[in-house]
């Protein structure tokens, strides 16, 4: 056969692969998802609109439909100079709590800190103060969970007299209000009970503060109360929901309902309508943005 003018048979196969190859990597661009970044949502500036960028994100998390705002190279080079959460979170260590997660959160958006049932204790109180303190951050929250080990552990130590291991005493020791509390109204289940007490019993302590009281009067700064479901992801509001929120009415305490917090903005109020329409539980809030 006269193979005269042919190309040799290894350009040929050289060409068939780098056309196959680009083929390939044109089907695999277009096939694979692009990296999309969000602009950041304006910082809540009232204790209405924290509440309500936090109970948004956690009816996100509930229903899967997650936003994971603030996550990316951009945000981290954003907030890598100086920082200005809008929430301050005391919840408890375990593994199943993790509050940027199940409040669908992201970096620099909120102070986390994390104690064995919420135990506080001179350096945790100064840990939460400093954000209202220092930076006008307008919401705490003490975020208390389903089936605490902690509570449990400290909850059949005080009930039996006896003692937990090394430090983990001193946890016991810093629930013993709580435990008060239970122990004359224990309901069916007392660990679940002593674990909603501790939750009302620091959100009371902190919001009695005597540098956070100031704020709290005056309406910068709200200190609410919460219970997080492990089966269901959903964060109840027990306690101090600022006024203006569709919780408020219904779970704020009597030392927070005496306790006016800012009034939110139009357009807070509306998303606040919106929300309230849309759902009756106590994750409705308005929309700080």
């Amino acid at each position: 056969m006269d193979r005269a003018g042919l190309p040799p048979r290894r350009f040929v196969l050289t060409g068939g692969l780098a056309a196959t190859a680009a083929l390939l990597s044109g089907c695999s661009a277009k096939s694979a998802p692009k990296a999309t970044t969000a602009a950041p949502e304006p910082r809540p500036s009232t204790p209405a609109g924290a509440y309500s960028r936090l109970m948004e994100g956690n009816k996100r998390w509930v229903s899967g439909s997650l936003n994971h705002p603030d996550r990316d190279p951009n945000r981290r080079q954003l907030v890598a100079e100086a920082q200005d959460p809008f929430g301050v979170i005391l919840a408890c260590i375990d593994s199943r709590v993790p509050p940027e997660l199940l409040f669908d959160t992201g970096l620099g958006d909120l102070y986390v800190l994390r104690t064995g049932g919420q135990a506080v204790g001179p350096v945790v109180t100064g840990s939460v103060e400093f954000g209202p303190m220092t930076g006008a951050t307008p919401l705490i929250m003490v975020l208390g969970h389903q089936r605490c080990g902690a509570i449990d552990a400290s909850y059949k130590a005080l009930r039996e007299g006896t003692s937990l291991p090394g430090n983990l005493e001193a946890i016991a020791k810093a629930l013993v209000p709580a435990y008060d509390l239970t122990v004359k109204d224990p309901g069916d289940d007392p660990v679940d009970t002593m674990i909603r007490n501790q939750i009302k019993v620091t959100a009371d302590e902190l919001r009695a503060n005597t540098d956070l009281a100031p704020l709290v009067r005056k309406g910068a700064l709200a200190v609410v109360g919460a219970y997080y479901s492990l089966d269901t992801g959903q964060v109840e509001v027990l306690t101090g929901a600022p006024a203006g929120t569709a919780s408020a009415s219904t779970s704020a305490s009597p030392s927070a309902s005496n306790s006016p917090s800012a009034s939110p903005t139009p357009s807070e109020s509306a998303s606040a309508s919106a929300s309230a329409s849309a759902s009756a539980s106590a994750s409705e809030s308005a929309d700080a943005s």
